[in-house]
C-alpha cells in the first residue's frame, strides 16, 4: 500500500533505497544460467536439526528464474525504451537566500551589522517577506547570536541594506511596503510618484478597490487612476518568488500515467518507470552454491545462509510488491479512463461525470483507500496537458431535468459567465445564481459563493475595473 501511493520519482527514490539496502536485488536483465533447486544437504551436526529443517525448505527457483525478462515486464501497454526516460532534469545553482546572502558581500558593514543583516537575510520567506515584528527580531538576535542591539538599529540595517537588494522588494513586512520599495527603486515620473502617494495614504481603499473614493481623495480623473493602477500592476507581490533559485527547487511533475488518442481511441499507457526490471543477484546465488557444496558447514557458515534467505525474502517480497503495485496502478487508472471516456475524448471539462472514490473501487472490487492512493498522488498526461488524478473526481448535484451532473461542470460555466461579465459592472452571487438557474443548474446563492471561492475568484466588488 506505501508503494502504491508513491508516484514515480518517489518511486524511483525507494527503489535506489531498496537497492543499496539489499545486496540480493539487482536491476537490468539477468543472465541465464543454471540454477540449483536447493538446500538439501544435511549439516552434521546432530543439535542442528531444526536448522536444517528450515534449510531444507530454501527453493532457490522462488527467488531466482532463468527468464531474460520479468514477467510483469511483458504488459503490452508499457512505454518501450527509446519512450523511457532515465534522467530527470531538475532546476540547480545558488539558492533564494545564499543569492541574498552574497550580496550583502558588497556592503562595508561593521561586525554588528553584519550579523544583523544576515539574521535579517535568513528571516525572509520564500515570498520574500519579512513575516515577524521587530522586536521578535531583537529578541532572537540576543538569545541565538549572542548580539544585544535595539528596534531602531534592526530597521536601519532593514531599511538601507536588506531593502535594497535584488530582487526588489524583498524583506518587507508586508504587501504596501513591498510595493513602495519596488516603485521608489524606479525613475520618477508623474504616475509613480501618485501611485506611491496612493499606497502610502489609501492602501486599503486600492486593494478593496474603492475607486471613487481614491478619485476624490486624491482629487484625479478616471483616466490618472487608471494610470496609476496599470504602474502597480506591473509590480510584483512575491518578489521572492521570481527568482530562479529559489529554496524550493520547482517541483518537476513525472506523468505516472500518458492517455493518447489513436485511431479515435483512447490508449493507456503507464510510465516505463514504474516498472524497473528487478532480479535476485547472481552473486547471492553463486555464494548460495558456495555454501551448498561445503561438506562440513560451521557456524558462521550457517548464519551466513540464514542471512542470505532472509534477503533473498526481501528481494522477492519487493519484486512481488512492485509487480502487485503496477497491475492495481493500470486497473485503477483504466478504470477512470473508461469512466471519463468522453471527457478524455474531447477535453471538455463539462462532460466529466459525477466521480467519487466509491465508483472506482466498486468497480474493481478494491478498498477506497485503496483507490484514494492512487488518485492523490498520481498525473496522468492527456492531450489536454497534465493532471492531477483527483480532478476528475467530482460530487453531483441535479440539474432541472433531474439528471446528475458533475459539479466540475457547474463550476466551469460559473467561470465561464464571471468571464465573460462586464468587468465594470460585475455580476454579483445572487445575479451569478439567476443566471445559473437560467441554464438549467438550479444552485442557492451560497453555493454560488462556495464554488467561486473554490475557483479562487474574488467579490464582484474586487473584480471592478474601470
Amino acid at each position: 500500500m506505501k508503494l502504491i501511493q508513491l508516484p514515480t520519482q518517489a518511486f524511483e527514490e525507494r527503489l535506489k533505497q531498496e537497492i543499496e539496502e539489499n545486496p540480493a536485488l539487482d536491476t537490468g536483465k539477468e543472465e541465464s544460467e543454471d540454477i540449483d533447486d536447493d538446500l538439501s544437504n544435511e549439516f552434521d551436526d546432530d543439535d542442528d536439526r531444526s536448522e536444517k529443517d528450515e534449510l531444507e525448505d530454501i527453493n532457490i527457483d522462488e527467488y531466482l528464474s532463468d527468464d531474460d525478462i520479468p514477467n510483469y515486464k511483458t504488459q503490452a501497454n508499457n512505454y518501450s525504451e527509446d519512450d523511457e526516460e532515465k534522467n530527470v532534469p531538475y532546476a540547480a545553482g545558488t539558492s533564494f537566500h545564499q543569492s541574498l546572502k552574497n550580496q550583502l558581500n558588497t556592503f562595508s558593514l561593521d561586525e554588528e551589522e553584519q550579523a544583523i543583516a544576515e539574521f535579517l537575510v535568513g528571516s525572509i520567506d520564500d515570498s520574500g517577506y519579512i513575516r515577524r515584528e521587530i522586536i521578535d527580531l531583537v529578541d532572537d538576535l540576543a538569545f541565538t547570536a549572542n548580539i544585544f542591539t535595539t528596534e531602531e538599529k534592526v530597521i536601519i540595517v532593514l531599511k538601507k541594506v536588506v531593502h535594497t537588494l535584488d530582487p526588489l522588494g524583498v524583506g518587507a513586512r508586508d504587501l504596501r511596503e513591498s510595493l513602495i520599495i519596488q516603485l521608489k527603486a524606479k525613475d520618477k515620473t508623474k504616475y509613480r510618484s501618485l501611485s506611491i502617494e496612493v499606497l502610502e495614504a489609501a492602501f486599503d481603499h486600492f486593494i478593496k478597490k474603492h475607486y471613487k473614493k481614491l478619485q476624490e481623495k486624491f482629487h484625479i480623473s478616471e483616466d490618472e487612476l487608471k494610470e496609476v493602477i496599470k504602474e502597480i500592476s506591473k509590480l510584483n507581490p512575491k518578489p521572492g518568488s521570481s527568482y530562479a533559485g529559489n529554496n524550493k527547487i520547482a517541483e518537476q511533475i513525472v506523468p505516472d500515467f500518458s492517455i493518447k488518442i489513436l485511431n479515435g481511441e483512447l490508449d493507456l499507457v503507464l510510465n516505463a518507470r514504474n516498472a524497473p526490471e528487478l532480479h535476485v543477484s547472481r552473486e547471492y546465488n553463486n555464494m548460495l552454491k558456495g555454501y551448498q557444496e561445503a561438506t562440513v558447514k560451521s557456524k558462521s557458515q550457517k548464519d551466513a545462509v540464514f542471512f542470505i534467505k532472509q534477503k533473498l525474502d526481501s528481494a522477492k517480497w519487493f519484486i512481488d510488491a512492485i509487480r502487485q503495485r503496477q497491475q492495481t496502478l493500470l486497473i485503477t487508472m483504466n478504470t477512470i479512463m473508461q469512466y471519463q471516456y468522453d471527457y478524455f475524448l474531447t477535453g471538455d471539462e463539462r462532460k466529466l461525470k459525477p466521480m467519487i472514490l466509491k465508483d472506482i473501487a466498486d468497480k474493481i472490487n478494491m478498498d477506497v483507500s485503496t483507490v484514494s492512493r492512487v488518485a492523490n498522488s498520481k498525473y496522468v498526461s492527456t492531450p489536454y496537458g497534465t493532471k492531477l488524478i483527483k480532478e476528475f473526481f467530482s460530487e453531483s448535484m441535479k440539474n432541472d431535468q433531474g439528471e446528475d451532473v458533475s459539479t466540475k461542470e457547474i463550476k466551469k460555466i460559473l467561470e465561464s459567465v464571471i468571464e465573460e461579465e462586464n468587468k465594470k459592472k460585475p455580476l454579483t452571487d445572487e445575479k451569478l445564481a439567476v443566471i445559473l438557474k437560467e441554464k438549467g443548474y438550479p444552485i442557492a446563492r451560497r453555493t454560488v459563493a462556495k464554488y467561486r471561492e473554490q475557483l479562487d475568484l474574488p467579490v464582484a466588488r474586487l473584480r471592478k475595473e474601470i
